[in-house]
């Protein structure tokens, strides 16, 4: 018999008879009542066994997390809490589970603890709402894009390319880590490597979605990017997903505009079609938040918070105004920073931005124009020759969620940049080929993924919203 996804059957607008559920044990109380939950909705059905005429052996092999096959008739409930419930006339186990090794027992757990078990965790409440959030959110960024005529590019994950200059990259490679080849300079010879020349894990699509977007118009990628960053933070992960749009003859205006419209748009569409889990992970975000000090609450409940977001305008701000902002700003005078702001051109901190948005404005923040200096050699200096058209959007609990610029269209301009910096011309020669032939003002920013679902979820740990998370001294599973 075909079974019934248990979404459907509590969805159901009639009793059924004889249908089939499959799912696994959430929990078996006084050898009659099993609730069962197959993944696709974060509420469980109630089985309700005839453990009088059902044998003994059957009973005991019904624990937490077993797999189960029931058929039977789906009925109104007696209960209090749901609508149905199903009789059961047949049972049949499909996995055993033992009850004493299973990890994952109904109650509460540390999320260090499921962090553990990630391999396990996503059959808890939590873990299947957020991963779930995370598929409709996935769905709704190509959506977005696609509905706005842009064309989705896969852009390399092996790369020759430092797009950031940041310099932190996976080496790849097919050489032995002892006894490697050398050249007559004594260093390791890749050109004897796979592809003929020293190649790393990408940090970014940018530059590949860039030269795409000088032909279609209009791009984006969402893929895995890498970052070998030793950061042991709430807010960093060494493999994460980005995405990255990049838009022919948008200026930084334009590119503010479509972030924010972006962003609203994906988080009003996860509140439109994950009813159910952003509810339950708004309570459990209300029940972690007790043992905190007034200070350090949410302002607002998860599902309010995400409807202001969708429902105001970004405040957006200069870079300048934020640094006298921040300056004259009672933690910086009574030095509650950890980075003091004294003057213009500091790199500002995740403190920073978080006292922006969450004790300043009060609200999503858009900065622009940043100093040069801090920033990466693509983006477009203006006319003042010290600032860049750069652009972060910073969030309540996150920070940073969005960088983006107008990129540098001038080729000498471009070119002068890379020579400050020591970036090799030859290495990025088809780069600078986009600003050679037919080049024209452009834009493009990167999401990281992962903190957007950090914020509609309302957890606190990036580790958390990615089913297995890489850090330094983890890569479990």
């Amino acid at each position: 018999m075909r079974h019934t996804k248990v979404k459907d059957l509590l969805n159901s607008t009639t009793t059924l008879q004889e249908i089939n559920a499959k799912g696994w044990v959430r929990t078996f109380r006084n050898n009659q009542f099993i609730a069962l939950n197959d993944g696709s909705t974060i509420n469980n059905i109630q089985c309700v066994v005839d453990f009088e005429n059902t044998p003994e052996e059957t009973l005991k092999r019904i624990t937490t997390s077993a797999a189960v096959s029931v058929t039977g008739d789906l009925v109104e409930s007696k209960g209090a809490g749901q609508k149905y419930e199903i009789q059961v006339k047949r049972i049949e186990i499909l996995g055993d589970s033992d009850a004493e090794k299973f990890p994952i027992q109904p109650k509460k757990h540390s999320l260090e603890f499921l962090r553990e078990n990630a391999h396990l965790r996503v059959r808890t409440n939590a873990f299947g709402a957020i991963m779930r959030v995370r598929s409709v959110l996935s769905f709704a960024v190509h959506q977005y894009f696609q509905e706005k005529g842009f064309v989705y590019v896969n852009t390399p994950i092996i790369t020759g390319t430092d797009a950031e200059g940041a310099g932190e990259m996976f080496k790849v490679t097919t050489l032995p880590s002892e006894n490697a080849p050398k050249n007559e300079e004594g260093n390791v010879d890749f050109k004897q490597d796979f592809f003929g020349k020293e190649t790393c894990l990408t940090v970014s699509g940018q530059l590949v979605a860039e030269t795409y977007a000088m032909a279609l118009g209009q791009v984006y990628t969402f893929g895995p990017t890498f970052r070998a960053e030793n950061s042991n933070t709430s807010r960093h992960l060494a493999e994460f997903w980005m995405i990255e749009p990049e838009v022919a003859f948008n200026d930084l205006t334009d590119n503010m505009d479509l972030a924010e419209d972006f962003i609203k748009y994906v988080v009003k569409y996860a509140v439109d079609h994950c009813g159910d889990d952003l509810k339950f992970l708004e309570g459990r975000l209300t029940e972690e938040e007790k043992s905190k000090p007034q200070a350090e609450r949410s302002e607002m409940p998860l599902l309010e918070k995400l409807g202001f977001v969708i429902e105001n305008n970004f405040k957006r701000v200069s870079y300048t105004e934020a640094i006298d902002i921040l300056r004259d700003s009672t933690p910086n005078k009574k030095k509650k920073f950890n980075y003091i702001i004294n003057e213009w051109g500091a790199d500002l901190q995740s403190e920073h931005e978080r006292y922006l948005v969450e004790k300043h404005f009060k609200c999503p923040v858009i900065l622009f124009d940043y100093p040069a200096n801090i920033k990466a050699f693509y983006m477009r200096l203006n006319e003042d020759g010290k600032t860049v058209r750069a652009m972060d959007i910073l969030f309540p609990g996150i920070g940073e969620i969005v960088g983006g610029s107008q990129r540098e269209e001038r080729f000498d301009v471009l070119v002068e940049k890379m020579r400050v910096l020591g970036i090799d011309e030859e290495e990025l020669w088809w780069y600078l080929d986009t600003r050679r032939f037919g080049s024209a003002v452009h834009s493009g920013f990167g999401l990281g993924f992962e903190r957007l679902v950090l914020f509609v979820t309302g957890m606190t740990n990036i580790r958390d919203v990615i089913p297995f998370p890489r850090t330094p001294g983890s890569a479990e599973f």
